[in-house]
């Protein structure tokens, strides 16, 4: 299997390398961000992406999106150590193969690896389990009812702006008087919080359930 590994971290991937060789798997190339990780794909059309989400430029879960939409035949599995259930939801949903923590034994690995190339996921019988339970709910159902009440005075503040059509944390962290990093983190808490996986729907909630009111302002 010829494999791409995109992480942030140098001395992470020359160890994945070694790894990864040793078990006679070919790393064709390595990648730094989730851009590069997109032209490299291009260039080596590898068999698996091996992919980290934080990463500087364009982070791991928009290159997946976007590798899943042009090269559909590369199949993406994360490798993180982000064990946040909003990031399993959203990697699957948009095109990976499996979700993988960094914490993972070596042997566990290998063995989900060699199922990726049999067309299987690549998912521990826990990550498995919650992808179950997430999917088998009733359409707009959670497991627990949202609680509007849980959210910040902040992130009200970023929801309200979200709901008047500033949706990039570029525009968002302009008008906060904040860095991205910081909108990135109250983005994350609020969907968490009301159990949502993307933007589009925090603002259809926000809106349905009147939690703030459209401005007439223009943004």
């Amino acid at each position: 299997m010829r494999i791409l590994i995109a992480d942030d971290h140098v001395l992470f991937r020359d160890s994945l390398r070694s790894l990864l060789e040793a078990r006679d798997f070919e790393v064709v190339a390595e990648a730094g961000n989730g851009e590069e990780a997109i032209r490299l794909a291009w260039e080596c059309k590898p068999d698996l992406v091996l992919m980290d989400l934080a990463m500087p430029v364009m982070d791991g879960m928009e290159a997946t999106k976007r590798l899943s939409a042009e090269l559909p035949d590369v199949r993406i599995v994360v490798l993180t150590a982000s064990d946040d259930e909003a990031d399993l939801f959203d990697a699957i949903k948009s095109g990976a193969k499996g979700y993988l923590l960094k914490d993972l034994e070596s042997e566990a690995f290998f063995a989900l690896l060699e199922g990726v190339a049999r067309g299987e996921p690549a998912l521990t019988p826990v990550l498995a389990r919650k992808l179950l339970e997430e999917f088998s709910r009733p359409a707009g159902g959670a497991a627990h009812a949202p609680d509007s009440n849980d959210l910040t005075g902040r992130e009200r503040e970023v929801l309200q702006l979200m709901v008047d059509g500033v949706t990039s944390n570029r525009k968002l962290a302009g008008r906060l008087g904040v860095s991205e990093n910081t909108v990135k983190f109250h983005v994350r808490n609020i969907l968490d919080k009301l159990h949502l996986h993307n933007r589009a729907q925090v603002v259809g909630y926000a809106l349905r359930n009147r939690l703030v009111e459209p401005s007439m302002s223009e943004v």
